[in-house]
């Protein structure tokens, strides 16, 4: 049961006599959140009238905001909440209390609940006012170039880049681009998996031959000490020969094959399935499909497959391949985002591999959606340089940074140069809100397991770094307006 409360609150209530500082970032927060979005959204995941009350929306957006922003473990949100007010302040609460607000493994429900599709809803709702600031900004910075002069030619398509006659409809910039967010797990290698799949599937069986015991059937035959002691004999080599590569995958192989015969056996002899637990029964589900996947490897003589499972414990994890010189391969979920004065807009978030190029078009009908016009200019990298996007963009006028195709004149080339060149600082941004939510938001290593509270995690950080962002902005004009007073005031009394 749920039920929904205002988001009006009284003043918190501090012992001693202490009052909250207005100052505060979390009181300051707690001003510009869209709690109303949020409840509304929240609300939806509770049917019917009866069972035990809930907690609101705001403490479970709240809490999650909180351990973003931090980047600490459920466990330690929950203390840090118990003890700060001015988070109680932020979490709803409308008098302070030193008990714990709730148990620290409701954080994975509140991830449940608070879904990426949710968080796009509230992201819109929080920002897109302060975009469309930025777009009207940017579009006051070009009409002024314009009557000075100084603007810039396009080299996409031979007509001025801040020219509107040509289409009124296009405004501002936006910027494209995507990237890997990282999960925790062990690097995949084809013997490590193989070796912990042999393993699952020993528990298994001990598992069934504990209920078949009483009929006095014989325990199967697992070899698990020598396989074990091939295993060591091959993780302790610090480098392999592809011959010993593969003699050691086939060696496990076996291994599991014969578990996995052994496990049959056991069903056919009346061993129910239901005495393993869920995780485990999931797990052994992953390991027959892996087992599959590393067969047929081995037999093609290949390293890769369709949906490659990498991790057993988490079976949705993907490798994506980026092309760093660190990490020429990533093993998390990718994101592509939009990004619109300064503000992240996620456009579309899994763990499948997929070129950010084909999402050119739905970004651009996006920015129309929320802002009523398309962009006047699109920067992204040379994968968005397509030929179908290239022709869309034409179609709606909209400049994409990409060099023009065919001959050219050295006039022409040198000032396709530059224009490169100043679109090129500009998309800077988006790396730097990248190294952001990676080094000071957790996305560089996404602590969750399960599939959707992965997602939701990955959205709450690009949402704190937005909120940030607009939180330093509203303190900037605050400072302004302080000082064009003081200047006032100094004026009047000189």
């Amino acid at each position: 049961m749920y039920r929904r409360k205002t988001v009006e609150q009284l003043k918190l209530e501090m012992p001693f006599g202490v009052q909250l500082d207005t100052n505060n970032r979390w009181v300051k927060l707690a001003e510009i959140m869209p709690w109303e979005k949020i409840e509304e959204g929240y609300g939806k995941n509770f049917k019917g009238e009866k069972g035990q009350v809930a907690k609101s929306g705001r403490l479970a957006f709240a809490a999650l905001y909180i351990q973003g922003k931090l980047t600490i473990t459920d466990e330690e949100t929950v203390a840090q909440i118990q003890e700060n007010p001015s988070m109680q302040f932020f979490c709803g609460f409308e008098e302070y209390s030193p008990e714990q607000p709730f148990d620290a493994s409701l954080m994975v429900h509140f991830r449940k609940r608070i879904t990426a599709e949710m968080m796009k809803e509230i992201t819109e709702e929080a920002f897109v006012a302060e975009a469309r600031k930025a777009i009207e900004k940017e579009e006051k910075g070009s009409d002024k170039s314009d009557k000075t002069g100084n603007d810039e030619k396009d080299t996409n398509g031979g007509t001025d880049d801040n020219n509107d006659t040509k289409d009124p409809e296009v405004k501002g910039t936006l910027l494209l681009d995507a990237s890997c967010c990282p999960s925790d797990i062990h690097y995949p290698t084809d013997v490590h998996l193989l070796n912990h799949a042999r393993e699952i599937t020993e528990e298994v069986i001990d598992k069934l031959h504990e209920w078949l015991l009483r009929y006095g059937y014989v325990k199967p035959r697992t070899y698990r000490e020598t396989a074990r002691r091939a295993y060591l004999s091959y993780a302790k080599k610090r480098k392999h020969t592809k011959k010993e590569v593969r003699f050691s995958v086939r060696a496990q192989l076996q291994y599991v094959r014969r578990n996995l015969d052994s496990i049959a056996e056991q069903i056919e002899c009346g061993a129910p399935l239901s005495l393993l637990d869920n995780d485990l029964y999931g797990k052994l589900l992953v390991v027959t499909e892996l087992y599959r996947q590393q067969k047929q490897m081995y037999d093609d003589k290949t390293h890769s497959i369709e949906d490659r499972i990498v991790s057993i414990s988490q079976p949705h994890i993907r490798p994506i391949v980026r092309g760093k010189t660190n990490a020429p391969v990533e093993f998390g979920a990718k994101v592509a985002t939009a990004h619109v004065g300064g503000f992240t807009f996620i456009i579309n978030l899994g763990y499948d591999n997929f070129s950010e190029s084909q999402y050119l078009e739905a970004s651009a009908e996006e920015y129309k959606r929320i802002f009523g016009f398309y962009p006047k200019k699109i920067i992204g990298d040379r994968a968005y340089a397509t030929n179908d996007n290239r022709k869309y963009c034409e179609s709606k006028h909209i400049r994409l940074s990409a060099p023009k195709r065919g001959r050219k004149s050295e006039e022409v080339k040198e000032e396709e140069r530059k224009q490169l060149y100043r679109d090129g600082c500009i998309r800077n941004a988006v790396e730097s809100d990248y190294g952001v939510v990676k080094r000071k938001y957790g996305l560089d290593l996404v602590m969750t397991k399960l599939y959707e509270t992965t997602l939701t995690a990955i959205s709450f950080g690009f949402f704190v770094k937005n909120m940030e962002r607009l939180l330093r902005l509203l303190v900037l004009l605050f400072v302004i307006k302080m000082v064009i007073n003081g200047s006032v005031r100094g004026l009047k009394f000189a």
